[in-house]
């Protein structure tokens, strides 16, 4: 491992919201690959059953010898199922239709909001970042995201009913904190698909910032056209066109969220602050 994290393992972040259509996928693949253009090494995990953060990364998530599912369930380990990110530069955990399944199929197991958790110990110190994409709602696969992160980074628009979306996040993020992981706290919040010529969302973005004082992250990533031309290509978008307004935005929220670690010296161990 690259960073001063090697004596406690990877950093290990969530990047949720319970909303949908927020660039949450599109966060993590571009955050993934600028800590990789930062020479971190990074693994990035699909929780999504929809498996966009696999194919976005370049990988076939219908080709894949060995998914998240079978790591979930006990049957392979992070090990056997990881791939590389040929285009991103970083580890992918690869995901595709059969996670759908683990839902019914985790509910009859012990620890069942622990699987991840217990999965991840095995290659925490393989890695300085570990990055988990969950799906967009509050599941036992979401739960399982917020069981085994040190932290949760919320990409958000700045729209109206993104503030009550982000309340309902926050909340949930609390509960996990007193019920299950007390390690847990919320990093930052990233403004993404920002348009500074709409006065709502300049409006929105001022909300936030009053609210949430230094969580905010300083790194606004603009709506692009480039970063969503990109997963079709396969790769991600720093990578895609890396001069591009979106790319040179996500490798700055990497180098930001890089010097944020550094400054607050964060640990695994610490107590939350949500």
């Amino acid at each position: 491992m690259n960073s001063n994290n090697a004596a406690m393992g990877a950093y290990v972040f969530c990047i949720a919201n319970q909303k949908g259509g927020v660039g949450k996928t599109t966060t993590a693949v571009n955050l993934a690959a600028a800590l990789a253009a930062l020479k971190k090494d990074v693994l990035l995990i699909d929780l999504d059953p929809q498996g966009n953060a696999t194919m976005g990364s370049g990988v076939d998530k219908n080709a894949v010898e060995h998914n998240l599912y079978e790591v979930l369930l006990g049957e392979v380990s992070i090990k056997d199922a990881r791939l590389r990110s040929e285009t991103g530069g970083y580890d992918v955990l690869p995901s595709n239709r059969e996670l759908s399944g683990a839902e019914i199929d985790l509910v009859q197991m012990d620890q069942r909001e622990a699987r991840l958790k217990h999965a991840i110990d095995s290659v925490r110190f393989d890695y300085d970042f570990i990055l988990i994409d969950c799906p967009p709602t509050l599941s036992l696969l979401t739960l399982n995201g917020l069981a085994s992160a040190s932290g949760v980074i919320i990409p958000m628009q700045c729209e109206y009913f993104a503030l009550e979306g982000l309340s309902d996040l926050v909340n949930t993020i609390k509960r996990v904190y007193t019920n299950i992981n007390p390690n847990l706290q919320l990093i930052g919040l990233l403004r993404v698909m920002f348009d500074s010529r709409v006065t709502l969302q300049q409006q929105v973005s001022a909300q936030v910032e009053e609210h949430f004082g230094d969580r905010v992250f300083k790194t606004v990533v603009p709506r692009n056209v480039r970063l969503a031309e990109a997963p079709s290509h396969g790769m991600p978008g720093v990578v895609y066109d890396k001069n591009s307004r979106g790319a040179k935005a996500y490798l700055e929220f990497g180098r930001e969220l890089v010097r944020r670690m550094r400054r607050e010296g964060l640990k695994l161990s610490s107590r939350a602050r949500v």
